[in-house]
């Protein structure tokens, strides 16, 4: 994908991102670097000045630089940025830099400021009121990342681009949606998205509106909309749900879901007739593993939500596995081998041996490859 605004915004608000730490927001509260809505011009004054929709810190009159620290919704690989300078023209931070970090755990601010902290990006120079695109070039993991503005002033909103790896531990606990964006579900191809983005189909939690749904345009030929999804990683889908909620007047007729994986494409729903409003769930018997799935409805219309609940396959947990572990930064993957019980000089050598074979300790196959 060459055009990483493509991609999902892992810090977004939408998705659980959280600005954890700032060393300074006197103007404007670090809060909103991460609002999913776009920027708006605010006018009034309050008690410290005019007010901004974004981050703004006040004019250093010290050495240093000022940041903040993002804890990703979704940790993974970033791919681009964006520093969105939107409304602040004579108080913009005149250059920008970006690092990362992988945490094992849920750390407290004090850690999270003493971590092994890696750049993802050089210092750049920014231009005022303006969409500054920026990308990354990481195969490492990270969770958090922090973002330094030198020497100071406001950005209204950080945008993290890339693709969400998850943590297989938690994938073996249970099934799991094997579409969803903060599982590293992504979209690769859709007909048409004039009114809703088809990455809000994977969003985390229920629609609140029409707006936060995939929508299309009205048809006016004998053709179909469609969506293509490609999976966390392959899996046997159990449940499927379409949510087409709020889509009163605009919800597709019928719909149909074909998978594609090992053995081909294959059919999970045949065409079937939709509600509007209505969270339709159907459990899938028998279907194969597949690692992408289309949606097509017919003819047209609005969906709120596809999940696609279910289990890896071996190949497909194995592979996810090795895929996360490689992209760990050795700290962490020190980490990960120490507390299955891998004694440092040897997790060292793993470590710096990666991608690994299939010759592995028990303790470490059963992480990489999934419980036997």
């Amino acid at each position: 994908m060459t055009d990483f605004t493509r991609l999902p915004d892992l810090a977004s608000r939408a998705l659980g991102g959280a600005v954890v730490a700032a060393n300074d927001e006197f103007f404007a509260a670090r809060e909103n670097l991460v609002l999913p809505e776009p920027a708006v011009e605010r006018t009034e004054f309050g008690h410290k000045g005019k007010e901004y929709d974004g981050w703004e810190t006040r004019r250093r009159r010290t050495p240093g630089h000022d940041w903040a620290i993002v804890r990703l919704g979704a940790p993974g690989i970033v791919g681009g940025i964006v520093v969105d300078t939107a409304f602040f023209s004579g108080n913009y931070p005149p250059h920008a830099s970006l690092d990362g970090a992988a945490i094992e755990g849920h750390c407290s601010v004090d850690e999270l400021t003493k971590a092994d902290w890696q750049p993802l990006l050089a210092l750049h120079d920014l231009a005022g009121n303006t969409h500054n695109h920026f990308p990354v070039f990481s195969d490492r993991r990270v969770t958090h990342v922090r973002l330094n503005i030198h020497p100071d002033g406001g950005v209204a909103r950080l945008r993290v681009h890339g693709t969400a790896l998850p943590d297989p531990r938690l994938v073996d606990a249970g099934p799991f949606d094997l579409a969803a964006l903060e599982n590293g579900g992504l979209v690769t191809g859709v007909s048409n998205e004039f009114y809703g983005r088809p990455s809000q189909l994977i969003a985390p939690g229920l629609a609140r509106s029409m707006g936060e749904g995939w929508e299309t345009a009205r048809r006016r030929d004998s053709a179909n909309d469609w969506v293509e999804v490609q999976l966390a990683c392959e899996g046997v889908v159990t449940l499927l749900e379409l949510d087409t909620s709020y889509f009163l007047g605009n919800a597709p007729g019928t719909a149909a879901l074909t998978g594609s994986g090992p053995a081909g494409e294959v059919p999970l729903l045949p065409r079937t007739r939709l509600q509007p409003d209505t969270r339709h769930r159907f459990v899938l018997e028998g279907a194969p593993g597949v690692d992408r799935v289309r949606l097509d409805v017919y003819p047209d219309g609005g969906m709120a939500r596809l999940r696609l609940w279910g289990r890896p396959t071996p190949a497909g947990r194995a592979a996810l596995g090795r895929r996360w572990f490689d992209a760990l930064p050795d700290v962490q993957a020190l980490e990960v081998l120490g507390s299955v019980g891998v004694p440092p000089q040897e997790a060292g050598r793993l470590v710096g041996a990666r991608p690994l074979g299939a010759d592995l300790p028990p303790q470490v196959a059963r992480l990489l490859d999934g419980p036997a």
